[in-house]
This record gives structure tokens, sequence and C-alpha cells, in this order.
């Protein structure tokens, strides 16, 4: 696989301005066209289930309201568009063939963020979305969803902040799962460019055969020089204890299968993509 196909949303949000800075720093990696995203809502869908006792001037009034914010919304994301495009001398091309470097393009349509980012995620390499949990977005959890779940695709989860390096020390967090392994098959553009490779294995995992040595093995097939390594769990949540060890070995780039556990598992009960969603501070790059 090789990533030349960049989808990203963004809403004019700091944290969506996070996503955009990521995206152009993976295209720079890899020479890959940006396709920069905004939906603007559909104001019917922006008001509130409408009440018995509203009238229709009340109900015309706030239909108005939403436009001008959806106007508004576009409005800021075109100009975090057009900002950091001039910032980081990005060329906008509309259309392939692309130069042999960096490019993006804006797209603006009207609908359901999710369902978009879903449908033209298929088509596309690898979508970049801000972090859905502990961000001020509201759709920011159902579009990061639609990528992980509708798109066939990898997903990377951009930190608030941009990094100053991506993919030159590469964390992999392996179970053994379907999740993990095709989140490592997706990384493979990384894997290969990285000049260390960390395949982290929790101890409660090591009890079992997890395979950590085959996949090392199946890296060193493909060029990549990998190292397992074992990191303790002392009494800690397994994602607490992955975001440490993540410092630890100072990987700028972690990649996981998300939702090893059903989705609604870890909703009531709490889990490690969860956690993982919430409180990481470096770029994840996972798949279901």
């Amino acid at each position: 696989m090789s990533i030349r196909t960049i989808l990203v949303p963004v809403d004019g949000s700091k944290a969506s301005g996070a996503a955009l800075d990521l995206a152009f720093a993976v295209g720079r990696l890899f020479k890959a066209h940006v396709d920069v995203l905004f939906v603007k809502p559909d104001p019917k869908n922006a008001v509130p289930m409408l009440g018995e006792g509203m009238s229709g001037a009340m109900i015309e009034e706030m239909l108005e309201q939403a436009e001008r914010d959806a106007v508004a919304q576009a409005a800021g994301a075109h100009a975090l568009f057009d900002g950091r495009t001039r910032a980081a001398e990005v060329p906008v091309v509309d259309s392939p063939p692309g130069p042999d470097a960096l490019s993006a393009s804006w797209r603006e349509t009207e609908g359901r963020e999710d369902e978009i980012v879903g449908r033209l995620g298929q088509v596309r390499d690898l979508s970049v979305v801000a972090r859905p949990l502990g961000v001020e977005t509201a759709t920011a959890d159902q579009t990061f969803n639609a990528a992980l779940y509708e798109t066939g695709k990898p997903v990377l989860v951009a930190p608030p902040r941009a990094p100053a390096e991506l993919g030159r020390r590469v964390a992999v967090a392996w179970n053994g799962s379907a999740e993990a392994t095709r989140a490592v098959t997706a990384a493979m553009p990384f894997l290969r460019r990285a000049e260390a490779v960390t395949l982290l294995v929790g101890e409660n995992d090591e009890d079992g055969d997890t395979g950590v040595a085959d996949l090392a093995s199946y890296l060193s097939w493909h060029g990549v020089a990998a190292t397992p390594r074992v990191f303790a769990i002392d009494g800690r949540s397994v994602a607490e204890a992955l975001m440490a060890e993540c410092a630890v070995v100072d990987c700028d780039l972690l990649v996981m299968g998300a939702y090893t556990h059903s989705r609604m598992w870890e909703v009531i009960l709490g889990g490690v993509t969860r956690r993982v969603l919430e409180t990481a501070e470096l770029p994840v790059l996972m798949a279901h």
C-alpha cells in the first residue's frame, strides 16, 4: 500500500486545524494529495426537534439563524484552508495528476459530515481526523466512527498540537488481534520509513501467545527492523501504561487496532481505544 490521497474534514476549529497540519505533514512524507473537506450542515438538521407550541415565525427564525451559523462556519473553515496552504506553501490542485510533491484541494458540500466522510474515505488511502473525544466539536466522534467503520481504510487521529516530527520513531501496540494486524498492514508505509520501530506488548498479553516474535519476523521480510518490548501494567489501566511506554521509547507515532472489544462494550465499560482517544498527545494510526 502507498499513501497518495488523504482526506481531512475541517470545520474551522483549532482541533481541525491540527488535523490539517498533520495531514500536510503526512502529505510531505509521501508526496500525497490532501483533499480538504468542509461539510456545511443542513439548517433543517441543525434545528432541534420542534415543539407543538412553536409558531411558524419562530421556526423560520431558527432556520435563518442556523443558516447564518453554517455560512459563518464555512467561511472560517475556508479561511483556515487558505491560511494553512499559504503558510506551508502548499500548491492547490483540483484534479490529477498533481505535482510530485504535497498538494491540496478544497471541497465544500452540504449534508451530514459523517456520511460524506464515510463515502469519500472509501476512495482515499487515509483519513486524518481531529481527536474525537475531549474536543468541543460535537460531530467529531461521529466523523471518527464513520472514517473507522465505513471507509475500510486507516484513520490517523491528530493530537491537539501537531508534532515536530512524524514517523521517525514508531510504536506498534500489539496484542495479536485482527484489528492490530490490520493496523500494522495500514502502517507499512510509515514502518518502512521509520528509523526505529518498537512492538509494545503489555505484560498481561505476554502471558498468552501474542505472536510478537512472528510479527517481528514478518516485518523483517518487508525490510523493517522491529524490536519487541514488554511493558508492565503495574496496577494502571492498559491505556495509561501504553501511553507512558510511548513516552519512554520517545515515539512520534503510535499504531494500534481500534475497538478490539465491541464499541458499545468500550462505551459502557471503558477501554483502551476510548482512553487513548481521550488522552493521546501524539498521532495515532488506527484500523478496525
